[in-house]
Protein backbone atom coordinates (compact mmCIF):
# COMPACT_ATOMS: atom_id res chain seq x y z
CA UNK A 1 0.00 0.00 0.00
CA UNK A 2 2.83 2.49 0.40
CA UNK A 3 6.60 2.56 0.66
CA UNK A 4 8.11 0.06 1.93
CA UNK A 5 10.94 1.34 4.36
CA UNK A 6 14.21 -0.98 5.03
CA UNK A 7 16.86 -0.23 7.42
CA UNK A 8 15.21 2.23 9.65
CA UNK A 9 16.79 3.32 13.06
CA UNK A 10 15.03 5.28 15.07
CA UNK A 11 16.60 8.15 13.82
CA UNK A 12 16.54 7.87 10.53
CA UNK A 13 14.03 9.91 8.14
CA UNK A 14 13.26 7.88 5.01
CA UNK A 15 11.41 9.14 2.08
CA UNK A 16 7.89 8.06 1.60
CA UNK A 17 5.43 7.33 -1.68
CA UNK A 18 2.13 6.18 -1.54
CA UNK A 19 1.63 3.22 -4.05
CA UNK A 20 -1.40 1.70 -2.69
CA UNK A 21 -1.94 -1.88 -4.88
CA UNK A 22 -5.05 -2.02 -8.02
CA UNK A 23 -6.29 -4.92 -5.50
CA UNK A 24 -7.01 -2.55 -2.79
CA UNK A 25 -8.67 -0.52 -4.77
CA UNK A 26 -10.76 -3.01 -6.16
CA UNK A 27 -11.65 -4.50 -2.77
CA UNK A 28 -12.85 -1.01 -2.26
CA UNK A 29 -15.17 -1.45 -5.01
CA UNK A 30 -16.20 -5.14 -4.61
CA UNK A 31 -17.27 -3.98 -0.70
CA UNK A 32 -19.25 -0.78 -1.98
CA UNK A 33 -20.97 -2.78 -4.44
CA UNK A 34 -22.14 -4.99 -1.55
CA UNK A 35 -23.57 -2.71 0.92
CA UNK A 36 -26.14 -4.27 3.26
CA UNK A 37 -27.92 -1.25 3.88
CA UNK A 38 -30.08 -0.53 6.61
CA UNK A 39 -33.61 1.08 6.99
CA UNK A 40 -34.78 4.69 7.81
CA UNK A 41 -37.81 6.70 9.29
CA UNK A 42 -39.27 8.27 6.22
CA UNK A 43 -38.79 12.59 6.57
CA UNK A 44 -36.01 11.79 9.61
CA UNK A 45 -33.47 13.66 7.80
CA UNK A 46 -30.41 14.28 9.63
CA UNK A 47 -31.93 13.77 12.85
CA UNK A 48 -31.02 10.13 13.67
CA UNK A 49 -27.69 10.50 11.85
CA UNK A 50 -26.73 11.15 8.23
CA UNK A 51 -29.29 10.20 5.94
CA UNK A 52 -29.78 7.32 3.56
CA UNK A 53 -30.47 8.63 0.25
CA UNK A 54 -27.50 10.33 0.83
CA UNK A 55 -25.06 8.08 1.66
CA UNK A 56 -26.16 5.86 -1.30
CA UNK A 57 -25.55 8.65 -3.75
CA UNK A 58 -21.81 9.71 -2.24
CA UNK A 59 -20.49 5.73 -2.08
CA UNK A 60 -22.31 5.10 -5.83
CA UNK A 61 -19.67 8.31 -6.58
CA UNK A 62 -17.10 7.17 -4.70
CA UNK A 63 -16.97 3.78 -6.61
CA UNK A 64 -17.55 4.73 -9.81
CA UNK A 65 -16.62 8.18 -10.37
CA UNK A 66 -13.97 9.25 -7.72
CA UNK A 67 -10.03 8.69 -8.87
CA UNK A 68 -8.26 7.44 -6.27
CA UNK A 69 -4.98 7.94 -8.58
CA UNK A 70 -5.87 11.40 -9.26
CA UNK A 71 -5.78 12.07 -5.53
CA UNK A 72 -2.77 9.73 -4.89
CA UNK A 73 -0.60 11.65 -7.43
CA UNK A 74 -1.50 15.19 -5.79
CA UNK A 75 -0.63 13.58 -2.04
CA UNK A 76 2.81 12.47 -4.08
CA UNK A 77 3.54 15.40 -5.51
CA UNK A 78 4.60 16.36 -1.83
CA UNK A 79 7.65 15.36 -0.30
CA UNK A 80 6.83 12.87 2.43
CA UNK A 81 8.60 10.93 4.82
CA UNK A 82 8.64 8.86 7.62
CA UNK A 83 10.68 8.17 10.97
CA UNK A 84 10.37 6.41 14.11
CA UNK A 85 9.94 8.40 17.33
CA UNK A 86 9.01 6.74 20.70
CA UNK A 87 8.51 3.49 18.80
CA UNK A 88 5.74 4.28 16.40
CA UNK A 89 6.30 5.43 12.51
CA UNK A 90 5.17 8.51 12.23
CA UNK A 91 4.77 9.69 8.54
CA UNK A 92 4.68 13.33 7.62
CA UNK A 93 5.29 15.98 4.77
CA UNK A 94 8.05 18.29 4.79
CA UNK A 95 7.43 20.99 2.22
CA UNK A 96 10.36 23.70 2.39
CA UNK A 97 9.64 26.85 0.99
CA UNK A 98 11.87 28.42 -1.98
CA UNK A 99 12.30 31.85 0.50
CA UNK A 100 15.60 31.66 3.06
CA UNK A 101 14.38 33.18 5.54
CA UNK A 102 11.19 30.92 5.80
CA UNK A 103 9.70 29.77 9.42
CA UNK A 104 9.48 26.98 10.39
CA UNK A 105 5.79 25.89 11.08
CA UNK A 106 4.28 22.74 11.95
CA UNK A 107 1.26 21.71 11.52
CA UNK A 108 -1.00 19.06 12.75
CA UNK A 109 -4.53 17.70 12.15
CA UNK A 110 -7.34 16.37 13.94
CA UNK A 111 -9.72 13.90 14.29
CA UNK A 112 -11.69 13.00 11.74
CA UNK A 113 -8.92 14.89 9.35
CA UNK A 114 -5.79 14.18 8.02
CA UNK A 115 -3.13 15.67 5.91
CA UNK A 116 -5.06 16.00 3.58
CA UNK A 117 -7.07 19.11 5.33
CA UNK A 118 -4.19 21.25 4.37
CA UNK A 119 -3.58 20.40 0.75
CA UNK A 120 -5.22 24.41 -0.42
CA UNK A 121 -3.47 25.86 2.31
CA UNK A 122 0.60 24.12 1.65
CA UNK A 123 1.28 26.40 -1.82
CA UNK A 124 0.19 29.77 -0.21
CA UNK A 125 2.35 29.29 3.13
CA UNK A 126 5.35 27.62 1.56
CA UNK A 127 5.56 30.08 -1.60
CA UNK A 128 3.78 33.09 -1.24
CA UNK A 129 5.97 35.01 -3.89
CA UNK A 130 3.90 32.43 -6.47
CA UNK A 131 0.36 33.00 -5.01
CA UNK A 132 0.18 36.82 -4.70
CA UNK A 133 2.00 37.29 -1.51
CA UNK A 134 4.63 39.00 0.24
CA UNK A 135 7.73 36.62 0.19
CA UNK A 136 8.83 37.87 3.76
CA UNK A 137 5.91 35.55 4.97
CA UNK A 138 6.60 32.05 3.96
CA UNK A 139 6.89 29.08 6.01
CA UNK A 140 8.91 26.11 6.11
CA UNK A 141 5.90 23.15 6.69
CA UNK A 142 6.04 20.35 8.69
CA UNK A 143 2.55 18.24 8.12
CA UNK A 144 2.70 15.06 10.56
CA UNK A 145 0.45 12.10 10.43
CA UNK A 146 -0.78 12.46 14.15
CA UNK A 147 0.94 8.35 15.48
CA UNK A 148 -2.68 6.03 14.93
CA UNK A 149 -3.88 7.55 12.00
CA UNK A 150 -3.26 6.66 8.46
CA UNK A 151 0.48 6.03 7.36
CA UNK A 152 1.49 6.66 10.85
CA UNK A 153 -0.79 4.07 12.36
CA UNK A 154 -1.77 1.62 13.80
CA UNK A 155 0.38 2.35 17.06
CA UNK A 156 1.87 -0.45 18.56
CA UNK A 157 1.40 0.00 22.47
CA UNK A 158 -0.89 1.74 24.78
CA UNK A 159 -0.40 5.55 25.88
CA UNK A 160 -0.80 7.67 22.54
CA UNK A 161 -2.48 10.44 24.15
CA UNK A 162 -2.13 13.73 23.81
CA UNK A 163 1.00 14.53 25.50
CA UNK A 164 2.46 11.78 23.58
CA UNK A 165 1.62 13.05 20.41
CA UNK A 166 2.73 16.53 21.46
CA UNK A 167 6.54 14.93 22.70
CA UNK A 168 6.70 13.29 19.43
CA UNK A 169 6.02 16.41 17.08
CA UNK A 170 8.72 18.07 19.61
CA UNK A 171 11.16 15.39 18.67
CA UNK A 172 10.23 15.38 15.29
CA UNK A 173 11.31 19.15 15.10
CA UNK A 174 14.30 18.43 16.52
CA UNK A 175 15.15 15.58 14.38
CA UNK A 176 14.60 18.42 11.58
CA UNK A 177 17.16 20.52 12.94
CA UNK A 178 14.77 23.32 13.41
CA UNK A 179 15.85 25.06 16.61
CA UNK A 180 12.93 27.76 16.56
CA UNK A 181 9.43 26.96 15.22
CA UNK A 182 5.89 28.10 15.17
CA UNK A 183 2.92 25.82 15.72
CA UNK A 184 -0.99 25.66 14.27
CA UNK A 185 -3.63 23.27 14.51
CA UNK A 186 -7.37 22.44 14.89
CA UNK A 187 -9.35 19.72 16.84
CA UNK A 188 -6.56 17.09 18.42
CA UNK A 189 -3.99 19.02 16.52
CA UNK A 190 -4.91 22.49 18.17
CA UNK A 191 -4.66 20.26 21.66
CA UNK A 192 -1.19 19.07 20.09
CA UNK A 193 -0.11 23.06 19.59
CA UNK A 194 -0.88 24.35 22.75
CA UNK A 195 0.74 21.49 24.47
CA UNK A 196 3.90 22.25 22.29
CA UNK A 197 3.46 25.67 23.37
CA UNK A 198 3.39 24.60 27.40
CA UNK A 199 6.45 21.65 27.13
CA UNK A 200 8.45 22.80 24.39
CA UNK A 201 8.25 26.41 24.99
CA UNK A 202 12.16 27.28 24.72
CA UNK A 203 11.89 26.46 20.83
CA UNK A 204 8.19 27.15 20.07
CA UNK A 205 7.77 31.04 18.84
CA UNK A 206 3.83 30.86 18.81
CA UNK A 207 1.02 28.96 18.80
CA UNK A 208 -1.92 29.36 16.31
CA UNK A 209 -5.50 27.03 16.95
CA UNK A 210 -8.49 27.01 15.03
CA UNK A 211 -9.81 25.48 18.33
CA UNK A 212 -9.44 26.05 21.76
CA UNK A 213 -12.01 24.90 24.61
CA UNK A 214 -11.64 27.25 27.54
CA UNK A 215 -13.90 27.48 30.69
CA UNK A 216 -16.85 29.78 30.95
CA UNK A 217 -17.15 30.85 34.74
CA UNK A 218 -19.61 32.90 34.24
CA UNK A 219 -23.15 32.86 35.05
CA UNK A 220 -25.39 33.33 32.08
CA UNK A 221 -26.40 36.46 33.47
CA UNK A 222 -22.90 37.62 32.79
CA UNK A 223 -22.24 37.04 29.24
CA UNK A 224 -23.44 39.21 26.66
CA UNK A 225 -25.92 38.34 23.69
CA UNK A 226 -22.82 36.99 21.42
CA UNK A 227 -21.35 34.82 24.72
CA UNK A 228 -24.56 33.28 24.81
CA UNK A 229 -25.02 31.99 21.72
CA UNK A 230 -21.82 30.28 21.82
CA UNK A 231 -22.18 28.60 25.19
CA UNK A 232 -25.96 27.57 23.47
CA UNK A 233 -23.57 25.75 20.90
CA UNK A 234 -21.49 24.39 23.66
CA UNK A 235 -24.22 23.07 24.93
CA UNK A 236 -25.87 21.50 22.05
CA UNK A 237 -22.67 20.08 20.62
CA UNK A 238 -22.74 18.33 24.14
CA UNK A 239 -26.15 17.26 24.15
CA UNK A 240 -26.52 15.86 20.22
CA UNK A 241 -23.26 15.92 18.57
CA UNK A 242 -20.87 14.21 20.98
CA UNK A 243 -22.06 10.54 21.13
CA UNK A 244 -18.82 9.59 18.62
CA UNK A 245 -16.43 10.93 21.75
CA UNK A 246 -17.85 8.76 24.35
CA UNK A 247 -17.68 5.89 22.10
CA UNK A 248 -14.18 6.54 20.97
CA UNK A 249 -13.01 7.18 24.49
CA UNK A 250 -14.46 4.21 26.05
CA UNK A 251 -14.65 1.69 23.68
CA UNK A 252 -12.84 2.15 20.47
CA UNK A 253 -11.76 -1.58 19.70
CA UNK A 254 -15.70 -2.78 19.39
CA UNK A 255 -16.12 0.67 17.01
CA UNK A 256 -13.27 -0.52 14.98
CA UNK A 257 -14.63 -3.90 13.48
CA UNK A 258 -17.85 -2.44 11.86
CA UNK A 259 -15.56 0.84 10.37
CA UNK A 260 -12.24 -1.07 9.57
CA UNK A 261 -14.79 -4.46 7.55
CA UNK A 262 -17.59 -1.40 6.00
CA UNK A 263 -16.41 1.37 3.75
CA UNK A 264 -19.75 2.85 4.04
CA UNK A 265 -19.65 2.51 7.91
CA UNK A 266 -16.59 4.11 7.62
CA UNK A 267 -17.75 6.90 5.36
CA UNK A 268 -20.67 7.39 7.30
CA UNK A 269 -19.22 7.84 10.72
CA UNK A 270 -16.48 10.47 9.03
CA UNK A 271 -18.86 12.69 6.79
CA UNK A 272 -21.71 12.90 9.31
CA UNK A 273 -18.90 15.33 11.41
CA UNK A 274 -18.16 17.07 8.22
CA UNK A 275 -21.91 18.30 7.93
CA UNK A 276 -22.32 18.65 11.64
CA UNK A 277 -19.11 20.76 12.46
CA UNK A 278 -18.97 23.07 8.92
CA UNK A 279 -20.40 25.76 7.22
CA UNK A 280 -22.77 24.01 5.26
CA UNK A 281 -26.29 24.85 4.91
CA UNK A 282 -27.15 20.75 3.54
CA UNK A 283 -24.89 18.72 2.72
CA UNK A 284 -21.19 18.60 3.57
CA UNK A 285 -19.86 19.34 0.02
CA UNK A 286 -21.80 23.31 0.36
CA UNK A 287 -18.33 23.50 2.75
CA UNK A 288 -15.90 21.26 1.14
CA UNK A 289 -14.52 19.58 -2.44
CA UNK A 290 -16.11 16.25 -2.30
CA UNK A 291 -13.35 14.86 -3.75
CA UNK A 292 -11.12 16.07 -1.10
CA UNK A 293 -13.19 15.21 1.45
CA UNK A 294 -13.37 11.40 0.28
CA UNK A 295 -9.58 11.81 0.09
CA UNK A 296 -9.74 12.31 3.83
CA UNK A 297 -12.12 9.03 4.14
CA UNK A 298 -9.32 6.88 2.39
CA UNK A 299 -6.25 7.61 4.43
CA UNK A 300 -8.47 6.09 7.11
CA UNK A 301 -9.75 3.37 5.21
CA UNK A 302 -6.91 2.33 3.06
CA UNK A 303 -4.52 2.31 6.16
CA UNK A 304 -7.42 0.16 8.26
CA UNK A 305 -6.91 2.82 11.24
CA UNK A 306 -10.25 3.61 12.16
CA UNK A 307 -9.69 1.87 15.33
CA UNK A 308 -6.11 3.14 16.15
CA UNK A 309 -6.94 6.64 15.41
CA UNK A 310 -10.07 6.53 17.93
CA UNK A 311 -7.75 5.54 20.39
CA UNK A 312 -6.19 8.96 21.39
CA UNK A 313 -9.63 9.67 22.72
CA UNK A 314 -9.22 6.64 24.86
CA UNK A 315 -5.65 7.16 25.58
CA UNK A 316 -6.11 10.96 26.29
CA UNK A 317 -9.36 10.96 28.80
CA UNK A 318 -7.69 8.01 30.42
CA UNK A 319 -4.54 10.14 31.34
CA UNK A 320 -3.94 12.31 33.43
CA UNK A 321 -6.21 15.58 33.76
CA UNK A 322 -4.85 18.32 31.05
CA UNK A 323 -1.92 20.30 32.19
CA UNK A 324 -3.41 23.13 33.99
CA UNK A 325 -0.36 25.45 33.21
CA UNK A 326 -1.02 29.10 32.04
CA UNK A 327 0.30 29.28 28.21
CA UNK A 328 2.77 31.88 28.67
CA UNK A 329 4.02 31.76 24.28
CA UNK A 330 2.19 34.32 22.09
CA UNK A 331 -1.22 32.39 21.16
CA UNK A 332 -3.20 33.53 18.31
CA UNK A 333 -6.99 32.30 17.84
CA UNK A 334 -8.82 32.02 14.87
CA UNK A 335 -12.39 31.89 15.61
CA UNK A 336 -14.42 30.40 12.82
CA UNK A 337 -18.53 30.59 13.65
CA UNK A 338 -19.22 26.97 12.61
CA UNK A 339 -16.96 25.76 14.79
CA UNK A 340 -18.44 22.99 16.90
CA UNK A 341 -17.25 24.75 20.48
CA UNK A 342 -16.19 28.92 19.90
CA UNK A 343 -14.65 30.17 22.37
CA UNK A 344 -15.00 33.43 24.23
CA UNK A 345 -12.05 35.60 24.22
CA UNK A 346 -12.55 36.94 28.41
CA UNK A 347 -12.73 33.35 29.26
CA UNK A 348 -9.68 31.84 27.15
CA UNK A 349 -7.09 34.87 28.29
CA UNK A 350 -7.35 33.22 31.81
CA UNK A 351 -5.08 30.23 30.61
CA UNK A 352 -3.54 31.56 27.39
CA UNK A 353 -0.91 34.39 26.45
CA UNK A 354 -3.19 35.57 23.60
CA UNK A 355 -2.57 38.17 21.74
CA UNK A 356 -4.15 37.27 18.13
CA UNK A 357 -8.05 36.98 18.09
CA UNK A 358 -9.76 36.92 14.69
CA UNK A 359 -13.71 36.69 14.14
CA UNK A 360 -14.32 35.44 10.59
CA UNK A 361 -18.24 35.38 9.45
CA UNK A 362 -17.97 32.09 7.67
CA UNK A 363 -16.21 28.94 8.32
CA UNK A 364 -16.41 25.87 10.42
CA UNK A 365 -14.15 23.39 12.37
CA UNK A 366 -12.40 22.20 8.86
CA UNK A 367 -11.35 25.95 8.21
CA UNK A 368 -8.01 25.08 6.26
CA UNK A 369 -10.63 23.08 3.75
CA UNK A 370 -13.40 25.53 3.95
CA UNK A 371 -11.51 28.51 3.78
CA UNK A 372 -8.08 28.17 3.01
CA UNK A 373 -7.55 31.92 2.37
CA UNK A 374 -8.44 33.22 5.66
CA UNK A 375 -6.22 30.57 7.28
CA UNK A 376 -3.75 31.46 5.44
CA UNK A 377 -4.45 35.10 5.86
CA UNK A 378 -4.63 34.82 9.55
CA UNK A 379 -1.46 32.77 9.80
CA UNK A 380 0.65 35.27 8.19
CA UNK A 381 -0.77 37.42 10.32
CA UNK A 382 -0.16 36.54 13.43
CA UNK A 383 3.36 35.38 12.72
CA UNK A 384 4.08 38.38 10.87
CA UNK A 385 5.45 40.00 14.47
CA UNK A 386 6.84 36.52 15.44
CA UNK A 387 9.08 35.85 12.82
CA UNK A 388 12.61 37.90 14.50
CA UNK A 389 12.02 35.50 17.45
CA UNK A 390 12.33 32.57 15.14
Amino acid sequence: MAATVRGMTDAAIEPFHIDVPESALDDLRDRLARTRWPDELPGAGWAYGIPLAYVRELAEHWRTTYDWRAQEARLNALPQFTTTIDGARVHFLHVRSPEPDAVPLVVTHGWPGSIAEFLDIIGPLTDPRSHGGDPADAFHLVCPTIPGFGFSGPTPDRGWDVRRVSRAVAALMKRLGYGRYGAHGGDWGASVSRELGLNDEDHVIGVHITMLFAPITADAGDLDEVEKRRLERVQHFRREQSGYFSIQSTRPQTLAYGLTDSPVGQLAWIVEKFREWTDSTNVPEDAVDRDQLLTNVMLYWLTGTAGSSARIYYETTHAAPPNPAYLSVPTGVAVFPRELAPPIRRFAEQSNNIVHWSEFDRGGHFAAMEEPDLVVGDLRAFFRRLRLAA
